[in-house]
This record gives structure tokens, sequence and C-alpha cells, in this order.
């Protein structure tokens, strides 16, 4: 893994914008991972050593998280800035056509990019994301995004972490270390935090919110699409799952019983079920 960044242009200037490459065969296919709303690019570890097998791995630190810049002007956050940084990333590949894996938000960026005219994805892999977003999961995401709790160690913040995170699925201990790790920033005084700008939540769910409709932007969709879904999930529901199967590029649906919102793909089955829908 080769840690790298680019500077992007956003609302109010440059930034940086951090992202992981993993090294694979030059002619290879290229994937793009992107991780959801609180998360950071070094949450596909796991998944990105197998893919690069076949080809490069790209996974970035959207803005205001990991090792990317953070926004002076919070209202900078959302996907019109989101959608500049990763077509600056794109750039960097001289037009090469790509696979998608995106989990809740990064999935949400890869249907934005994937219903644009000359889109580069070939195939897009969707983890508990869709074109109707359930109000419940926006609400339970809006009773800890925004928040900025301090921890006096690691273990203490994995502890939280295990809790509000707790709808990933029954992940082993070392999978919740990784996560933890990757998960903290250290802060001024020297507890420990998490690797986001709590700012982000001006643009993330409100504790009110209703359904969230983006039926219009799965229409144009002609990328073979993947859509992974916790059997338990909040945020993407089992009708609306199925719909995605008869709508738009009518996706191939998996459930992964006993996990919520969103399965982490660090598991080995849910690693081969990506790299086997990504396999030419």
């Amino acid at each position: 893994m080769i840690e790298r960044q680019i500077r992007c242009l956003g609302p109010h200037g440059f930034y940086r914008m951090a992202y992981f490459e993993w090294p694979g065969p030059a002619q290879g296919r290229v994937t793009v991972c992107v991780h959801g709303l609180t998360r950071n690019g070094r949450d596909f570890d796991r998944l990105a050593a197998s893919l690069a097998a076949r080809g490069p791995v790209l996974c970035p630190d959207m803005p205001g998280r990991g090792k990317s810049d953070w926004f002076d002007h919070a209202e900078d956050y959302g996907y019109p800035t989101y959608l500049s940084a990763v077509a600056a990333l794109l750039a960097r590949l001289d037009g090469a056509e790509i696979d998608w894996v995106g989990t809740s938000m990064g999935g949400i960026i890869g249907m934005f990019l994937a219903a644009l005219p000359g889109m580069p994805i070939r195939r897009l892999v969707l983890n508990d994301i869709g074109p109707l977003i359930a109000a419940e999961g926006l609400r339970r995401l809006a009773s800890y995004v925004g928040a900025d709790p301090s921890f006096p160690d690691l273990a203490a913040l994995e502890a939280d972490l295990r809790r509000i995170a707790a709808t990933f699925g029954p992940l082993r201990p070392v999978d919740w270390a990784h996560l933890a790790r990757v998960s903290s920033r250290r802060r001024p005084d020297g507890t420990l935090g998490y690797a986001y700008d709590p700012h982000i939540a001006t643009a993330g769910p409100q504790a009110e919110p209703n359904d969230i409709d983006l039926w219009a932007s799965w229409a144009p969709i002609t990328a073979e699409t993947l859509v992974i879904r916790g059997a338990d999930s909040d945020i993407l529901r089992h009708d609306d799952a199925v719909a995605m199967t008869e709508r738009g590029p009518r996706a191939r649906l998996v459930e992964l019983p006993g996990i919520g919102h969103a399965p982490a793909l660090m598991a080995e089955d849910q690693i081969a079920l990506v790299r086997d829908f990504l396999r030419d």
C-alpha cells in the first residue's frame, strides 16, 4: 500500500485529499473504493489487498475524513464537492475504465457518477445503499454524526466504535482493532477522537429526516451493478433493494443475514462476493 495525495479545487480554494493505492498489474482493471459518511479509505485494506491481484486499487479519504484536509467552511461538505474530488482522482488514471465499490455515502457518489454521460464505470458495487434512503436509518446516523467525543486511549475508542458500528456485523477482534486504529486522530490535548471533522454533519442526516428519493439518478445507470444489503439494514429496505433489481440497471442483489448498515467487507465471504462480481 502506498499513501498518496492530490490537490483538489473546492468552493473556497484548494485542499489536499489523501488516498491509498494498492499497486497491481499495470494493465489490470482499476478499482476505486469509497467509504461511508464517517469512515475513511483504510476501511478497505483487506478488500483492496485481495482486489489488487487483478489491478490497481485506489481508496480515497474523502474531504474531512482520515488524512484529507478539513474545510474551514462546513457548507462545502456535500456531494458536488465529493464528485469534484473523485473527478480529480480519476484524472490521474488517464481515462481508464474503472470498477467502483461504494459503501453508503461512497455508493451514492458512485450512483451519481454512473448516471452521468461518458461515465468511466464498468461495474458498480453498492454496499447497503440505493436510490431510496430510509428515514429510520438517517435518524440513527443523526444521533451520533457530528458529535466529537474524546477518549483516553484506543481501547476506549474501540469500545465506543463497537457500540455505534455494531450493525457492521459480527467482526473478529482483529477487525475491530483495525477499524479503531484507522478511525482515530490525536487531539491537541493528547486524547483521541474520531478521524473526521464533526462539521460533516452540516450536510449529513438531520434529526427528523424524510426518506431521500434518488430514483431519478438510478434510471440512467447502465453499468452492471451488484447490490449488497445487510438483511437488518435500516438504510436500504428490502422492498427498495428488490426494486433495484427491476429498474434501471436491474442490479443483482445479495442480502447478508445478521448484518445491518453496512457490511464491513472484511470477512472472506464478503470479499469473495465482490471479487467474483468484478472478475472479467
